[in-house]
């Protein structure tokens, strides 16, 4: 079914085929046909699916007509990157449209934001502190909201926005449309989307935890001394042009850049110590190519859309397993490939069973002659702890001491 044979107004149709567009991927066919429909909806996709377009494409067909400007969506995401990427689809597509979008988040000065909001907007893309910020101040109104979207909700609970995502949906009017969208759905998450949705439809592309088709995935065991010089060994190797390295710290982050700069490579960091302006600026840098490698956090792992990304390079494979899958998916975007390396620690082979187990398979592990692992693996070379000695042992023998049982039977 082409993007016309779902009915979407031509306008859209014309701004999804500028992009080069013509076929709707999985969760895309199915989204926008529920979503069209007006019903509640859960969707479970792994990340490259374009799944942003899949929600993005109905709410504009829905609200291409009525009174405007009036806050009649709001999109809630958990970081800056997400929102930039939301608001980017909806003004990419939403071109030839006369529907005003705003993003809010932190950061950033608040008063061109509260500007924005007070001159009127239709689609409001924000994450839940920076639009808590907004509520307490009045700058915000939701009388006339039709559609909320929750997106990356697991990623929301996993950040501490629980509480706050509560207290906005109080504040919204009980009938309207709600769109849940997240690549797991267990636990608290299941929660929350019974609490907020009414029968909703179900829909899930792929298993939840299974990486993109397209993306090669390799684990090079390694000393965790040695992986900067295993990292900069690749990438003259692989001849890597366009590389994303993940690290679980922001310290890391830091000296990893510092150690490729040396190095002679184009690098920049991208972390939550970094200022909104230096983060914006970084990931130009990357998406132009004047940069070779971007060293970012898990605040990249999700919302982070860079088309030609070669190389994911987990230089610490992450602590939960679900977190590997979404940092591997910034590479193989839209039915391409890419490649997935993880540099592991012998500290680290219990996270490497997490994944696996998660992704339902076992991945290749490859020993480069040089980098051979020599550190002890977690445990070894310790003691075997002994025996325990009989209770006579425990005190000293010296000076004529003997154990008196009979005497302490009587006392007892």
């Amino acid at each position: 079914m082409s993007f016309e044979e779902m009915g979407l107004d031509p306008e859209i149709v014309r701004a999804v085929k500028s992009r080069g567009y013509d076929t709707p991927t999985p969760i895309q066919a199915q989204a926008i046909t529920a979503i069209m429909t007006g019903k509640d909806l859960t969707g479970c996709a792994q990340t490259g699916t374009g799944k942003t377009a899949g929600f993005t494409l109905p709410i504009l067909h829905r609200l291409r007509q009525g009174k405007s400007p009036s806050l009649r969506a709001l999109v809630l995401v958990p970081t800056r990157e997400l929102a930039a990427q939301v608001d980017e689809s909806i003004r990419t597509y939403g071109r030839f449209l006369r529907l005003k979008t705003e993003v809010v988040f932190g950061g950033v000065g608040i008063r061109p934001q509260k500007d924005s909001l007070r001159r009127g907007v239709d689609i409001l893309v924000a994450t839940p502190g920076r639009l808590l910020d907004h509520m307490r101040q009045g700058t915000v109104n939701f009388k006339n909201l039709e559609v909320l979207v929750l997106d990356e909700a697991d990623r929301m609970l996993d950040m501490g926005f629980l509480p706050f995502v509560r207290t906005i949906i109080k504040a919204l009017p009980k009938q309207r449309q709600t769109l849940f969208f997240s690549a797991t759905i267990s636990g608290e998450v299941k929660k929350l989307a019974d609490e907020i949705l009414i029968h909703p439809q179900k829909i899930e592309v792929a298993p939840q935890g299974t990486p993109a088709e397209g993306i090669r995935q390799v684990v090079y065991p390694v000393d965790s001394g040695r992986k900067r010089d295993l990292l900069v060994h690749l990438m003259d190797q692989e001849k890597m042009s366009q590389v994303l390295v993940f690290t679980r710290t922001k310290h890391r982050a830091n000296d990893i850049c510092a150690h490729l700069e040396r190095k002679g490579k184009k690098v920049a960091a991208l972390h939550s110590d970094k200022t909104q302006g230096a983060r914006t600026q970084a990931l130009e840098q990357f998406r132009r190519g004047s940069i070779q490698v971007l060293v970012a956090t898990n605040i990249a792992a999700r919302g982070l859309d860079v088309k030609g990304i070669t190389h994911v390079v987990n230089y610490e494979l992450p602590e939960a397993p679900e977190d590997y899958v979404h940092r591997i998916g910034r590479t193989a975007r839209a039915k391409g490939t890419g490649d997935a390396i993880s540099l592991m620690a012998p500290a680290e082979r219990g996270s490497l069973r997490d994944i696996e187990r998660l992704i339902g398979s076992r991945i290749p592990q490859v020993v480069l002659a040089g980098f051979e692992v020599k550190e002890p693996a977690p445990g070894a070379g310790k003691p075997k702890p002994s025996a325990k000695k009989p209770f006579q042992s425990h005190r000293k023998k010296e000076n004529g001491w003997k154990p008196d049982f009979k005497k302490r039977t009587k006392q007892w």
